[in-house]
């Protein structure tokens, strides 16, 4: 059987060099193809595919739609209209975390998205992979998925909803049980705890050789089947696990616990960039923290520089357009019928021979109260270089402003999550301040003199203070977390309530 899922996949390799050889060839065949199939639904009429020849036609005559834009057409395919966004009918739609505001996003998964999407880049993981362990003994054990609450629930009209996982699982390829675990049964449950309960015991009696999951859910797992087994290490329970597949949150917090819990195993920690929208990115190389963009799996992007986005009509930039170190807003339109999206993330070029890339953040999500404009990947890194320094470990962490009052300057407040909390936490919120003022010159230009903006303010929380948010919010497991930052009170007022 190895030999046979090795052979399968070798039949990638080759394609995978157009990537490095002939990016933009593979993004106008995109395009082009994209456009075809738009001509003949209700959204192509309404925007003239027909006469769109170029990409300046299609940023021309197509506006930049969010979520709220595309909305009214989700809401014709739920009702069972066929042709709204993309041709013929529509079965299924992925819950989405809705990490970009309080609420879910329901995002339509067409036949085209699955298997030309989701399911390509999947065995392209694992092409990539086994390129460089070619002598990989990946296929000898199972392979574990952690997903979400993925109980599925049917809609009119014949229209099936899930998170991404339940979607994928319920579509997933015949052979794929093969190699994987847990069985459908046990991962489709929509109970979080009772799953969790049913992985602790089932797992350690499998041979597992390979993790797929979000980093901060599959640490929760991990520590408590340890625990259970009186284990300090993964490598007394699966002597022959290799491979880690993570994504959705930076995973610089938690590498250095994953590095200890994993100690005497040669994993690879290999981070892929897959959201309901489309599987959109690959690490391709071991120990980078870059990913490879995917560029012939039925998705089109654009990329809005940040200053453009408050613009009514902002100008984007195609592929052959775009320049390394400048953070922009990613825009996509895919097989899926997503056309012009603003996905919400912004991402940086580290490379254009070939084009790889590293998520900065959530258009969403940043602190700017005080003109400071600190992001999510700054926050990532100085929390991450703090522990690194007082050898901590942040299992988890939020911040949100903390108002100008009594003439005092305003501050951040951040709730933070440790392993094992720090003896002293000022030492620590000193530590994150300095390595903000080195990432943000805004930022450090607001602390100058304490007059605009004061020293962080630092809580560290109790265990399970972040896990009480989110089950306050039915939001356990899978891809699910909280927010990191917040122009806002209200979610750090709510962790204050779960403390």
């Amino acid at each position: 059987m190895a030999k046979f899922i090795k052979a399968f996949l070798k039949l990638r390799e080759a394609a995978l060099v157009s990537h490095y050889k002939a990016p933009l060839v593979l993004q106008e065949k995109t395009f082009n193809s994209l456009i075809r199939y738009g001509i003949s639904t209700h959204f192509g009429y309404k925007y003239h595919f027909k006469n769109i020849r170029t990409p300046e036609d299609f940023n021309r005559c197509v506006p930049v739609h969010r979520y709220e834009d595309l909305l009214p057409y989700f809401q014709e395919i739920l009702k069972g209209k066929p042709s709204v966004l993309w041709p013929g009918k529509v079965s299924w739609f992925a819950k989405s975390s809705g990490s970009t505001d309080a609420r879910s996003k329901y995002i339509p998964v067409t036949r085209e998205a699955l298997y030309h999407c989701h399911f390509k880049a999947a065995k392209d993981v694992l092409t990539l992979y086994l390129v460089h362990r070619p002598d990989s003994r990946l296929f000898s054990g199972k392979g574990f998925v952690l997903g979400g609450s993925s109980a599925v629930h049917p809609a009119s009209y014949g229209v099936r909803s899930g998170d991404l996982s339940a979607v994928l699982l319920h579509n997933s390829p015949w052979y794929s049980r093969w190699v994987r675990t847990p069985s459908n049964k046990v991962a489709l449950l929509g109970d979080w705890e009772k799953k969790m309960e049913i992985l602790i015991r089932l797992l350690p009696r499998q041979n597992i050789t390979s993790l797929s999951g979000v980093p901060s859910w599959m640490l929760v797992l991990l520590e408590k089947i340890l625990s259970q087994n009186k284990l300090d290490t993964v490598a007394n329970l699966w002597p022959h696990l290799e491979l880690y597949i993570h994504g959705a949150v930076s995973f610089a917090p938690y590498k250095k616990r994953y590095e200890e819990i994993f100690s005497g195993l040669k994993v690879w920690f290999l981070e892929t960039y897959n959201a309901s929208e489309g599987f959109f990115a690959i690490q391709d190389r071991p120990g980078s923290d870059e990913m490879l963009l995917l560029l012939d799996h039925g998705v089109y992007y654009e990329f809005i520089p940040l200053e453009e986005l408050s613009k009514d009509w902002p100008r984007a930039y195609h592929l052959g357009e775009v320049k390394t170190g400048v953070s922009y807003a990613m825009v996509i339109s895919t097989n899926g019928g997503l056309w012009r999206y603003l996905i919400g993330d912004t991402i940086r070029f580290t490379s254009i021979q070939p084009y790889r890339i590293q998520i900065t953040g959530r258009t969403k999500h940043f602190i700017n109260v005080f003109g400071e404009e600190l992001v999510v990947e700054n926050a990532e890194r100085a929390i991450a270089e703090a522990s690194r320094q007082l050898g901590l470990v942040v299992t988890d962490f939020t911040a949100g402003p903390l108002y100008m009052q009594g003439g005092k300057a305003g501050a951040h407040e951040w709730f933070v999550e440790f392993a094992t909390p720090p003896a002293e936490i000022q030492e620590f919120s000193e530590k994150l301040d300095q390595e903000l003022r080195k990432l943000n010159s805004d930022y450090d230009a607001k602390r100058f003199g304490d007059l605009a903006l004061g020293p962080p303010v630092v809580h560290a929380v109790p265990r399970g203070t972040f896990e009480k948010w989110l089950r306050k919010h039915n939001r356990l497991g899978g891809q699910h977390k909280v927010p990191r930052l917040s122009n806002e009170r209200k979610i750090i007022d709510e962790i204050l309530e779960c403390m």
